[in-house]
């Protein structure tokens, strides 16, 4: 909807959003993605459904990779014209609203979309398509379990004539997704993986064991298996659901960016997009919210690599170079408190490499470390590490609030 077609409520809402975000971002506060969204919705509480209507949607949510992919849709469909989107990560309704009123009139948008809040950004955005990425646990002392976050998800899906993008070799993602097949939704099944395994050994549907075989799994009682994907990855490319190939030559690291760009792919392909036209736009992304990003500081060429939670760090591990390797972990409210989570993390990948380790919890990681026989060294702060390592280059894997502390720390040498 055009700000003009806006009722003078949301017309005021968004004039007010608008500056909020602007005026943040000019003090240093931030990127103002939250507090423009949160002031416009204090003045219309159902401002971000007056901003969605009039035009076509995409939501991405899922525990991990969200960021990654929605950028990539966001991409992908710029080719049919401009796209609203969340591209820093606000991905509650404060962010969407902000996003949306930043944007001004677009055709299209595509939404990052916190698992934990789909049913209501699916009922006020009223989305074209959804993709579903994964399920699996994340920060232990607020998140919800994750058979329940699937549940949700399964009873927020039915009925809302839109299309399902989803991870075929998630079983908590294709039982969530049945109920809305029952009922007629449309569904695209896409061979993104599934890396991290504990969280989906029993079948939400019955209790019974899934049974893994290669690629395909299985619930050994029930009628739970995985779908036949319709898009999948071939060795640095993609196949879409006619059969072709398409070589995607991205800058991102990891099958797991294969993995989203596929996803990203089939989710333009709803909108009209032929891959062929948007595989070129993939390549262009080089970093997102300073994830990937490569920076080279006195002879040192060191990657940034976020990593949140048990799934993200396992993905971490295979995107990372056997080279020195810091890793960095707090438990700041964005982290989430509880550490424990490490202790279903396999960091035996990491033996062999020189690894050093930092942030307000590195004694928590020391000790996980000591269990899996991998050895590392201590450093009080990045710059001692940076100080410690030959020039060449420097891996860098920290969960949120470590990993912005790099960056400002980087961003201060600059």
């Amino acid at each position: 909807m055009t700000d003009n077609k806006l009722p003078m409520r949301a017309k005021l809402a968004t004039s007010l959003s608008r500056g909020a975000a602007a005026l943040s971002r000019a003090t240093g506060r931030g990127d103002g993605s939250v507090i423009g969204g949160r002031i416009g919705l204090m003045i219309d509480p159902n401002l971000l459904a007056e901003l969605a209507a009039g035009r076509q949607i995409a939501l991405v949510s899922g525990t991990n990779g969200k960021t990654t992919t929605t950028r990539l849709t966001a991409a992908a469909m710029g080719v049919l014209g401009p796209v609203a989107t969340n591209s820093l990560g606000a991905n509650m309704p404060t962010g969407h609203t902000s996003a949306l009123a930043k944007a001004g009139a677009t055709p299209y948008a595509v939404l990052e979309v916190d698992e934990h809040y789909l049913k209501q950004v699916l009922d006020q955005t009223q989305p074209k398509v959804v993709a579903l990425l994964n399920l699996s646990r994340d920060q232990l002392d607020r998140a919800k379990e994750v058979a329940m976050m699937a549940a949700l998800w399964r009873d927020a899906l039915p009925g809302r004539g839109l299309h399902i993008v989803a991870n075929a070799d998630d079983p908590m993602v294709v039982w969530a997704v049945g109920k809305a097949i029952a009922d007629g939704t449309g569904v695209t099944w896409v061979a993104a993986g599934q890396r991290f395994h504990d969280d989906s050994w029993v079948c939400p549907e019955c209790g019974g064991s899934i049974e893994r075989n290669g690629e395909q799994w299985a619930c050994v009682e029930g009628n739970l298996s995985r779908p036949a994907p319709h898009w999948t990855i071939s060795g640095e490319g993609v196949v879409d659901d006619t059969g072709t190939y398409h070589h995607v030559l991205l800058q991102l690291p990891g099958r797991v960016n294969r993995a989203n760009a596929a996803t990203a792919l089939a989710v333009a392909a709803q909108f009209g997009v032929a891959p062929a036209k948007a595989v070129p736009e993939l390549a262009k992304v080089a970093s997102v919210a300073g994830r990937y990003a490569v920076v080279v500081r006195d002879g040192r060429t060191i990657r940034l690599l976020l990593a949140k939670n048990p799934a993200g760090w396992l993905e971490s591990f295979d995107m990372a170079e056997d080279v020195p390797t810091l890793l960095s972990i707090n438990a700041r409210d964005p982290d989430g408190l509880d550490t424990s989570w490490l202790y279903d993390v396999d960091f035996s990948p990491l033996r062999g490499r020189r690894v050093l380790i930092t942030g307000d919890r590195a004694m928590d990681l020391a000790v996980r470390l000591e269990v899996n026989e991998v050895r590392f060294e201590h450093v009080r702060s990045f710059g001692q590490a940076l100080s410690l390592v030959p020039p060449g280059r420097l891996e860098v894997i920290a969960n949120y609030t470590a990993f912005q502390d790099i960056r400002a720390e980087l961003d201060r040498v600059n």
